[in-house]
């Protein structure tokens, strides 16, 4: 008999010290969080002011995914404290059902209406160390009226609770606020739980208020999640300036990656912004007066097909030995473009008449014409012309001018 009594006393023992266990098992640690840093150079205020109102009744005692749902509500605020930016703006943070030994209220402020900071705001949350009471939310909404009242711009109030238990009267607080403060009031509840009936009265608390959102508290705790929650009820990003790309020729091409700059108006370019040069002479188009030019051919600034060497001396249309290299080339070129014609245009300097320059020019072509006709080209293929005096290509005014001008210039035919 005495062995039953102390075996039974050993287990009643062994089931308190269980049970007590079971009570005191240790919450499911919250993900590990690292404030994301918002610089608040890039974005402004949504709302001057913020009020937080917190549930701190005895529902909230309850456990939800691990937790006690007080703690979730706790870790919830704290992580948006750390979060939010300090701009300037005004905030506050009030709680309701509390522990009576906290405050004998139904509702109290924690913290505020303020300056805010992050360390002033810390404290205030710091104050509510416990659960226990009713669920007054009306009567700390009705309160916030008084908190508000007065504050220029907007405000943006955050309701955490998990919605249990509270009063018929709460939405009709919810719209006297509303009512009072219009479109500068957005509300912002956050729910803790899963209860189906706190779920609706929050959306329906979202809906009254008109341009806040229903925050899940438990799904908002990562720091990606947190920074989200802050941007989109309390800031507002500032709009990103345009990048201007300087095009100081205005071609279209950036100057950055303009490799000829300072191209003059309406002329086409290519990518790199340069002026095009259709036939690879050296002379871009809109400056070469020769298009068409064969590839090898020599030019001059013009783009036009010159015999560099070729210069003629005064009032002689004879070919010198130091220009036989450059019909060479020309001999060359034909050769490759069979189907190329070529006309022969023969120019002098301004000493002598038109009528005798005229003739002059075209016994210098005529001489080109021969000299290539013995290298193989069939005569057919080339045609001779004569410009006098009239087409110079340097000024008449110098000796070294004139010799420019007293030249043979080839002008291509394609077929």
């Amino acid at each position: 008999m005495k062995n039953l009594i102390s075996k039974s006393l050993f287990i009643a023992v062994a089931m308190f010290f269980m049970v007590g266990c079971a009570a005191q098992s240790p919450q499911k640690p919250f993900a590990n969080f690292s404030p994301q840093s918002l610089d608040a150079s890039q974005y402004t205020l949504k709302h001057n002011n913020f009020l937080v109102v917190m549930d701190g009744s005895s529902s909230m005692e309850e456990k939800f995914d691990g937790n006690q749902k007080f703690d979730i509500a706790k870790e919830f605020v704290g992580r948006m404290n750390q979060t939010l930016p300090v701009m300037g703006q005004i905030g506050g943070l009030r709680s309701f059902g509390h522990k009576p030994s906290v405050s004998p209220e139904p509702t109290m402020m924690l913290y505020g209406m303020e300056a805010y900071t992050t360390e002033g705001f810390a404290n205030g949350l710091s104050k509510l160390s416990g659960t226990g009471g009713t669920s007054p939310l009306y009567k700390s909404l009705n309160s916030s009226l008084g908190d508000i009242d007065g504050k220029s711009g907007t405000t943006g109030l955050v309701i955490v609770s998990d919605a249990k238990n509270l009063s018929p009267k709460t939405t009709s607080s919810v719209k006297a606020l509303k009512d009072k403060f219009g479109d500068t009031l957005c509300i912002y509840p956050v729910l803790v739980g899963d209860d189906k009936e706190g779920k609706a009265l929050m959306q329906q608390i979202s809906d009254i208020g008109g341009c806040g959102f229903v925050t899940d508290a438990s799904t908002a705790l990562s720091t990606e999640a947190m920074a989200n929650f802050v941007k989109n009820a309390f800031l507002v990003e500032k709009p990103v300036a345009p990048v201007v790309i300087k095009d100081s020729d205005n071609d279209g091409v950036p100057d950055d990656r303009d490799k000829c700059p300072d191209t003059p108006p309406g002329v086409e370019v290519d990518a790199d912004g340069c002026p095009l040069d259709t036939d690879g002479d050296g002379v871009y188009d809109y400056l070469d007066k020769c298009p068409g030019t064969p590839t090898g051919a020599k030019v001059n600034p013009m783009g036009c097909w010159v015999l560099g060497d070729l210069l003629f001396d005064f009032n002689k249309s004879d070919i010198k030995p130091a220009g036989y290299a450059d019909l060479d080339d020309v001999v060359a070129i034909l050769n490759k473009n069979p189907n190329m014609k070529v006309v022969l245009q023969g120019h002098t300097d301004s000493k002598g008449t038109d009528a005798y320059n005229q003739a002059l020019s075209m016994r210098r072509s005529q001489s080109v014409k021969t000299y290539l006709v013995n290298k193989g080209i069939n005569a057919d293929r080339l045609k001779c012309e004569g410009f006098g005096e009239s087409m110079p290509a340097a000024s008449n005014d110098t000796e070294f001018g004139r010799s420019l001008n007293r030249r043979v210039q080839l002008m291509p035919v394609v077929q």
